[in-house]
């Protein structure tokens, strides 16, 4: 294990940066060959409550009811899984008979660019191919845990406080028009941003005090769980949630480069076929502790 530390920074509803505190989390490093590494971050167990409260700005009540939720000490990648990364362990032999039809998916081209066109079986069938490689057993994260790993001890919509800018993290920070309805690049009183219109490298925006980066925004990430309407009797342990759903559907979370910022909300959820590929879907992974 190893120690790094980074700095954490919080903004105002204004969008200024109010505070700067020092962190710092513990890693390991999994080698997958040819220079190319996977960081996986120590996330500490804790309890939290998952969703949205009723007064929470463009929430849903998807979103809702409010639980607690019980979860237990985990890795998780520190950013999204890149094109280097993927290209690396999809060379692997394949798993369970499905095929992995593209090594180099993506519609944005570069090894430090998140990957994206990629549907959730193709997560799932990397998931396994780098845990035969590894040794370690690697999946997608539960929705809690992508949750709890988002927000990081912190109840506001992001973890960077009440609101969010485009120097924070890659969404869409401008207003657009879509089929007559006006929807904001801003979130809080910020000043509109950028709409960069593609990803960016992974790391290139301050991580959340557990030292994750590109929890928003970037792509939307694959989680293992069923689509549910909302939370009625989700589990409270921190699980994979895979009863009375839709298993057809899977969720997503964090929102993407082409979001409005109020879909990059901590507690924002998003489901589709799991069959689909998408230029802003993406995933990271997580493991067990050691």
């Amino acid at each position: 294990m190893t120690t790094f530390e980074f700095e954490v920074v919080t903004v105002d509803t204004q969008g200024r940066k109010t505070k700067r505190s020092s962190e710092q989390a513990e890693y390991f490093t999994e080698y997958l060959g040819d220079g190319v590494a996977l960081e996986m971050v120590s996330i500490p167990g804790g309890k939290f409550q998952m969703g949205a409260p009723q007064d929470e700005k463009a929430s849903q009540e998807s979103e809702r009811p409010q639980h607690m939720v019980n979860v237990e000490p985990f890795f998780m990648s520190r950013y999204p899984i890149t094109q280097a990364q993927w290209k690396i362990v999809v060379n692997s032999s394949q798993i369970e008979e499905r095929p992995l039809e593209f090594d180099d998916p993506s519609c944005f081209k570069g090894d430090n660019l998140p990957v994206e066109r990629v549907s959730w079986y193709e997560a799932q069938e990397f998931c396994q191919r780098l845990s035969r490689k590894t040794g370690r057993i690697y999946r997608l994260p539960s929705e809690a845990q992508w949750e709890y790993a988002c927000r990081a001890k912190e109840t506001t919509p992001f973890h960077f406080g009440k609101t969010i800018t485009t120097d924070l993290a890659n969404y869409r920070g401008q207003d657009r028009e879509i089929n007559g309805h006006l929807y904001q690049g801003t979130y809080g009183g910020e000043l509109p941003g950028v709409d960069r219109q593609r990803t960016t490298e992974v790391g290139s925006f301050p991580p959340n005090a557990f030292g994750l980066c590109d929890m928003h925004g970037l792509v939307w990430e694959w989680c293992a769980d069923y689509e549910h309407e909302n939370y009625q009797d989700a589990p409270s342990d921190g699980s994979v949630w895979l009863s009375d759903g839709n298993e057809e559907y899977r969720i997503l979370r964090g929102g993407s480069w082409d979001s409005f910022p109020h879909l990059c909300r901590s507690a924002s959820r998003f489901s589709e076929s799991a069959d689909v590929r998408d230029k802003e879907f993406g995933f990271r992974v997580v493991c067990s502790l050691m």
